[in-house]
């Protein structure tokens, strides 16, 4: 079984998501550490209620990304972990992980790429005025989500759609195909 890390930030609803897809077994993998750059997330205490070793870190006690990437890199090589799940990490991934994870680090972003990459994806399509929302799933390379696309799923908006209401139905989306898709990405590569 493949060992998966993931990444996040925040409040960890993907991440727990992919939680329950392990525990429901419609993701074949195992979860051997969360990695945030956030102590104090809700990600983290998601990780300590599922039993799941968390490694923490943050950015300023380091000399710089390669330093802490170096550290991140050394825990996920105690583990043996073959792939590393973003969801919601809201750093960009340097050279030390991309080296060491070529083709092998999984990115969901909350907008259909190419466009509307970087941290506002939900907000900047709604300014923007489409029509069609969605998520996009692919591979981390050095460019802000250029990365190689593996999947998107879309939905049309309603036209009493609201900011809101559009961030709820991308977080749907994202909790259903995400595990999904990771495990297909797993699958693949046996």
């Amino acid at each position: 079984m493949k060992k998966i890390a993931v990444f996040a930030s925040g409040f960890g609803s993907n991440f727990q998501a992919i939680i329950e897809a392990v525990k429901q077994q419609t993701l074949k993998a195992e979860i051997a550490l969360l990695v945030s750059d956030n102590p104090s997330s809700k990600a983290v205490e998601r990780a300590s209620a599922a039993g799941i070793d968390a490694f923490t870190f943050c950015a300023k006690d380091y000399a710089g990304k390669a330093a802490y990437e170096q550290a991140v890199l050394a825990e996920l090589q105690r583990r043996k972990v073959d792939y590393i799940v973003l969801a919601g990490y809201m750093r960009i991934i340097g050279k030390t992980l991309l080296e060491a994870y070529p083709m092998r680090i999984i990115n969901l972003h909350p907008a259909l790429l190419p466009s509307f990459p970087g941290a506002h994806g939900i907000a900047d399509a709604y300014n923007y005025g489409v029509k069609v929302f969605g998520i996009t799933i692919h591979f981390v390379d050095e460019g802000v989500d250029t990365g190689k696309i593996i999947n998107q799923f879309a939905f049309h908006a309603e036209p009493d759609d609201t900011l809101e209401t559009v961030e709820t139905k991308i977080h749907q989306l994202e909790h259903k195909y995400f595990p999904l898709v990771i495990n297909d990405v797993l699958v693949s590569s046996e």
